[in-house]
């Protein structure tokens, strides 16, 4: 199948794995810099893309250096306010109509800028831009879906004094505790702080994640923090399986309740299994007959899985294929438009052209992202908001049909 790109544009789109400090225009990044005395290797777009944020990397650790930069630029609430405005309107230009968006509140906080007024302040950008397009005449005059958002806290596997002043006191106030007990303690922190914010202040923070390196940092070490907002009702989704084996999935579902799986590209990757896997192929089977009983959606993200992981070497060899084989829910997320040099557009049509995906396949995997986000309203509201995605997206599809 073919679609042009001008189509794949006009359809309805999520993307529930999008990185707020990975996502940033790149002339804000320069212009809060300079505003911010923040030291960049150039202040010139040509001269990022060269130094920092190039179209290849070597590995994940080199993929992730671009972050020193925008999470050094992030640190007031004007900044944050306005990075969430425009990423939503990013989004809102090409068609993505539901996002959800993740970071660290942990890694803004500073003397100065407390955890209420990082996340509120992300809140307003993303509210601000809401209000505008759906007041616009696209959607009350043209029967546009309205665009919508929600937020995801990312609590670290792992994190060093450096990371932020946050946890630089962290790490002094418990000095004689072992550093993997702090980090367990911070996300728990972390859990209690988002579910007060849900509930006394309305912010829509759909859901809770683990982020940072798997090797070395379990999911197991941060049960606690999984368990709190687990019993008080808020969605989980889990980095696992992108730089780890099968058993990272395994561990994010069964001990962290994870309802989605962040990229979970080594979900079919039985050489990865761990000694105690006596059978690593059956392991694997079992553990995706479990994914798609459970309708467990995997958060994909194909640019930057083949950026961070070169040995995948072509878009073709992308686990991606695999799960479309299994019919499993996943849905193409973005990860980081700035640093990947993505949308979700370019997501699907890489996905569409390496997979020669079906218009029925297309279909489920835009479908299965309104239909598995975290949204924040009723379940009524949400019944109806993706009833209308779902007849608007067909409408588009009708219409180019009849075309051609």
């Amino acid at each position: 199948m073919i679609l042009p790109r001008d189509v794949i544009t006009a359809l309805p789109k999520t993307d529930l794995h999008l990185h707020l400090d990975g996502s940033l225009r790149l002339n804000t990044l320069i212009e809060l810099a300079k505003e911010r005395n923040v030291e960049l290797p150039s202040y010139t777009e040509e001269g990022m893309n060269e130094l920092v944020f190039r179209p290849h990397y070597a590995n994940l650790v080199e993929y992730l250096q671009g972050f020193n930069y925008t999470c050094a630029v992030l640190i007031d609430e004007e900044a944050l306010e306005r990075v969430a405005y425009e990423l939503a309107w990013d989004n809102i230009n090409e068609g993505v109509r539901y996002i959800e968006v993740r970071f660290a509140p942990q890694l803004h906080i500073r003397p100065g800028l407390d955890l209420e007024q990082v996340v509120t302040s992300v809140d307003r950008g993303f509210k601000k831009a809401e209000k505008e397009y759906n007041s616009s005449a696209a959607v009350t005059e043209k029967g546009e879906p309205p665009f919508h958002y929600g937020i995801i806290a990312c609590a670290m596997r792992f994190f060093v004094a450096e990371s932020s002043p946050y946890y630089h006191n962290l790490i002094d106030v418990f000095r004689e505790t072992p550093l993997e007990e702090v980090c367990s303690m911070a996300s728990l922190e972390l859990a209690r702080a988002m579910v007060r914010l849900r509930d006394e202040k309305g912010i829509p923070i759909v859901g809770f994640d683990l982020a940072g390196a798997e090797a070395g940092h379990p999911a197991s070490e941060h049960i606690k923090a999984y368990n709190f907002v687990h019993k008080n009702f808020m969605h989980k989704t889990v980095h696992a399986g992108e730089a780890y084996g099968p058993e990272s999935i395994f561990q994010a579902i069964t001990d962290l309740h994870a309802d989605r799986i962040g990229h979970g590209y080594h979900l079919f990757s039985p050489n990865l299994c761990g000694p105690s896997i006596a059978n690593p192929q059956q392991y694997v089977d079992r553990l995706c007959r479990h994914i798609a009983d459970s309708r467990i959606t995997i958060e994909v993200c194909m640019t930057s899985n083949l950026q961070t992981n070169p040995a995948i070497g072509k878009p073709e060899n992308h686990a991606f294929g695999k799960m479309l084989d299994a019919n499993l829910s996943a849905t193409l997320c973005t990860d980081n438009r700035l640093v990947s040099h993505t949308t979700v557009t370019d997501e699907l049509e890489l996905a569409i052209k390496t997979f020669d995906m079906s218009l029925s396949q297309l279909r489920n995997t835009i479908v299965y992202g309104f239909k598995r986000s975290f949204y924040f309203g009723p379940y009524n509201e949400r019944r109806r908001y993706v009833r209308q995605v779902i007849n608007y997206y067909d409408d588009i599809i009708a219409n180019y049909n009849k075309s051609h």
